[in-house]
């Protein structure tokens, strides 16, 4: 009835004014730039910017003021760590940074999950065969039969890592029919075959991304990739040999200690998981 109020169109008005601009008032004593400050991050909180974070000459417009004063805004953001820029590139919006705690068995997937954000994963490919480079990383026959899987891995629909998987196909074969859109691989395998992963050992180091690599992770100039090689273990077995390619803006290593639990840190001999000489830092 027309003279009832629609309350899905309040609803969208409502949203659409969260993430709409506020007129600055010329009358506080509060700088310009300062208004302007506050309402940018409101906006930003309001997820105004889906898109490219707006260039200056269009929040100078939008707001009705001069560059200078977008540019101390802009500035001051930059300073807080809320947005991201360089001479020659566009500003974008920092984006939270996934963090690996370093000593524990981590899912990617759940850490993602943990922080509130979507996620989801595509499969690039996925196949039963033998790979004997795998198999040696792994120190098992060299006619062992994998499952493998290749994935583009999202976070809130942004590409957050490229992920080549091998398991022991003995336990792994379900994998190959099931729908891994979303859910993490060792979630999905203790499901289907009642296989849990226990430890393992990981090598991170960084990487400078391909051209296909950048094109995937849609990275930006100047961002390189962590590389994560894993060895799975079950029980003290080796049954997964991992590569995850992970943007480096976007993800972290962390580590804890305390006064009885010195910080660990391990020097590799250069060989894919090789032995490591472990020492605490000072």
């Amino acid at each position: 009835m027309s003279g009832q109020p629609n309350n899905s169109c309040e609803m969208a008005s409502s949203v659409a004014d969260q993430k709409s601009a506020r007129l600055l008032d010329r009358s506080l004593p509060l700088p310009l730039w300062a208004q302007l400050y506050e309402d940018l991050v409101r906006r930003l909180e309001a997820k105004a910017f889906s898109g490219a974070f707006p260039g200056e000459h269009q929040l100078a417009n939008e707001y009705d003021v001069s560059r200078h004063t977008v540019r101390e805004a802009l500035r001051r953001l930059r300073q807080a760590g809320i947005l991201d820029s360089g001479r020659g590139r566009r500003t974008d919006v920092r984006t939270a940074r996934i963090e690996q705690p370093l000593g524990a068995l981590y899912s990617l997937f759940s850490e993602v999950q943990a922080r509130g954000m979507h996620q989801r994963s595509e499969v690039i490919a996925r196949r039963l065969g033998q790979d004997p480079t795998v198999a040696n990383r792994l120190g098992i026959d060299a006619g062992t039969a994998f499952v493998y899987l290749e994935r583009l891995r999202y976070a809130d629909e942004q590409p957050l890592a490229l992920d080549r998987t091998w398991l022991l196909a003995s336990f792994a074969r379900p994998l190959l029919d099931a729908d891994l859109t979303a859910t993490g691989v060792y979630a999905e395998l203790a499901g289907l075959s009642g296989v849990r992963i226990t430890g393992g050992q990981e090598r991170i180091y960084a990487v400078t991304p391909t051209t296909d690599q950048r094109r995937l992770l849609g990275l930006g100039r100047g961002v390189a990739l962590l590389a994560i090689d894993r060895i799975g273990r079950v029980n003290g077995d080796p049954v997964e040999w991992r590569e995850t390619l992970v943007r480096g803006d976007r993800f972290s290593v962390v580590a804890t200690w305390t006064r009885h639990t010195p910080y660990q840190m391990a020097v590799a001999d250069g060989s894919p998981l090789g032995s490591a000489r472990s020492g605490s830092a000072g």
